[in-house]
């Protein structure tokens, strides 16, 4: 799997039909109609994430590693 920074997982998101809700800090939280998942990513730059985080966010998302590319 490669690694991804928070502003490149805030896209992919995005891409799927995921909705920033509000800005806290450098926490972006995102959110989905007729969902109650709430999704926070942390945004550092080009940080990249760590791998468990990830994975983590991917999954309760509903998004695949496939979907990624």
């Amino acid at each position: 799997m490669k690694t991804l920074s928070g502003k490149e997982l805030c896209r992919i998101l995005e891409r799927f039909g995921w909705q920033l809700l509000r800005i806290n800090g450098s926490h972006h939280i995102y959110g989905k109609e007729g969902s109650k998942v709430r999704l926070t990513v942390p945004v550092h730059g080009a940080k990249a994430l760590k791998k468990g985080l990830t994975l983590h966010l991917i999954k309760s998302a509903g998004l695949k590693e496939e979907d990624l590319d």
